[in-house]
């Protein structure tokens, strides 16, 4: 028999939400399980409000970027030598500045969409009724990280997130890698664009090399894991077998009619294409499965399998279960999340909703800290209130050391508590929960801590805020109280 009470409803916001707005936990109390599993819905995560490119769009965009940036590299390379000026400085070449204006503009404009659409997240996770639905698409988007620290992958960043991952993530997990994998921000991430195989027909004019990134990172961190079985030879197999999987090449210089086609490539979903004419021919042998040779299908058969076997699912039950719960999550969650796994074939809203009725889920204890992005956000949500400008909300994540789409690897942000609750970094925090207390002056901050934390807040950390000598500090201990650090 599950309980229900006021501390449940606190839980369902805070630890499998992005934290509550005021009067939040009381609509939850009635069901809160209910309240989790309600938006575990077959059609994804709600997309961040806005007009922005698509993938095929931004796709368009970047080629177009990518021309002008090989105009400006050839202006500078065809600008005649020319005698220097009376006060000593080069002349200025007319053509070769304008090609390099154009790529400057590209290439801001660019970055600019990009702060924009961070900003649109982070405005959804402020204001969402759905906070499980968002943290859940959050805990993928890590899963499957294409870090913006790649200016190339920083281009289709937004998009990625949009149209790979959020549409996905309460379908089954199969659909979902391949979208992923199968995306130009990936894909450029882990350098797959420039993958060839030896013996195909780009490889054997050019002497091209295969580049295994992809197929080590899906192996590695995407699927089966480090310990899943699999060996080098497993790694250059899927490797040759992923060869061909590209963006559509940039216009010009490619011909006309069939040679054109070919270079172009077989168009796919997002912004993806095949290129046929780098990929590695002959059947491949992966984890002791073959597979034919069949173009792009030997990839995506490949990929199949791999989300689909029960290392991937024990592997992924534990990481969800330690991201929710604990970093040392109770072995009959982690097993109830791998029978739903397994029994459901990857149904992810199964996998959700089974987090969310688990006993071992709703612990009272609170042992995970909030990432940075967790806290701004959950702040935000607090006071009722959404980050306004992309600059100053990219400052503050970089501060605490979370910037924006960056994580530092391909293995996504860290995840244990100890991980985000360093002295340094708790510095970083309580600088921000200064200026935010400065900037709320005006506020109940018991109230808003009552609202926000519910039953979770301690009679001590409340007669701290309480006993606060002005409202800006009772603010900032609110926020630095370690109920509101911890989720």
């Amino acid at each position: 028999m599950t309980r229900s009470g006021p501390l449940d409803a606190a839980l369902a916001l805070t630890r499998f939400g992005l934290g509550a707005r005021p009067g939040e936990i009381a609509t939850a109390a009635h069901d809160p399980r209910g309240w989790l599993e309600a938006q575990a819905r077959p059609g994804g995560a709600p997309t961040p409000p806005g007009t922005f490119e698509t993938s095929e769009q931004r796709v368009e965009s970047y080629q177009a970027y990518l021309g002008e940036a090989q105009q400006a590299r050839t202006a500078r390379r065809e600008a005649a030598p020319q005698p220097a000026m009376a006060d000593g400085q080069p002349p200025r070449d007319e053509t070769a500045q304008a090609a390099f204006d154009a790529r400057r503009d590209s290439r801001r404009d660019l970055v600019q969409d990009t702060a924009r659409a961070f900003l649109a997240r982070a405005q959804l996770g402020a204001t969402t009724d759905a906070g499980f639905a968002e943290r859940w698409t959050l805990f993928w988007a890590n899963a499957f990280t294409a870090s913006a620290a790649k200016f190339q992958a920083a281009v289709f960043i937004d998009q990625y997130e949009r149209e790979a991952i959020r549409p996905h993530v309460f379908g089954r997990f199969e659909a979902l890698a391949l979208a992923a994998e199968s995306h130009p921000a990936m894909l450029l991430y882990l350098d797959q664009a420039q993958s060839v195989g030896p013996n195909s027909p780009a490889g054997e004019r050019r002497q091209a090399g295969l580049n295994e990134n992809l197929a080590r990172e899906i192996l590695e961190l995407h699927t089966v894991g480090a310990d899943g079985g699999y060996t080098q030879a497993d790694v250059t197999e899927f490797a040759r077998a992923l060869t061909g999987w590209s963006l559509p090449r940039r216009a010009g210089g490619a011909g006309r009619g069939r040679r054109a086609a070919m270079r172009a490539g077989q168009p796919g979903e997002n912004g993806f294409s095949f290129l046929p004419l780098v990929h590695e021919p002959g059947e491949r042998t992966v984890m002791g499965r073959r597979y034919p040779g069949g173009g792009v299908e030997q990839g995506r058969a490949i990929l199949a399998d791999l989300a689909n076997r029960p290392e991937t699912a024990r592997r992924l039950a534990r990481r969800i279960a330690a991201h929710f719960v604990a970093d040392d999550p109770s072995p009959a969650l982690v097993g109830a999340l791998e029978q739903a796994w397994t029994r459901s074939r990857g149904d992810l809203a199964v996998v959700a909703r089974t987090l969310a009725t688990h006993p071992d889920s709703w612990a009272p204890e609170a042992r995970k800290v909030k990432t940075p992005y967790e806290f701004v956000i959950s702040a935000h949500r607090a006071m009722g209130t959404r980050p306004q400008r992309a600059p100053q909300l990219q400052q503050a994540l970089t501060a605490m050391g979370q910037p924006a789409w960056a994580a530092p690897s391909p293995e996504g942000w860290p995840d244990t508590a100890a991980d985000w609750a360093g002295p340094d970094a708790l510095v970083k925090r309580l600088n921000w929960a200064k200026t935010v207390g400065d900037l709320m002056s005006a506020a109940d901050a018991v109230t808003m801590a009552q609202d926000a934390l519910g039953a979770r807040l301690g009679e001590r950390s409340r007669q701290f805020i309480a006993r606060a000598e002005s409202r800006s500090e009772a603010v900032t201990l609110f926020l630095m109280s370690p109920e509101f650090q911890r989720r």
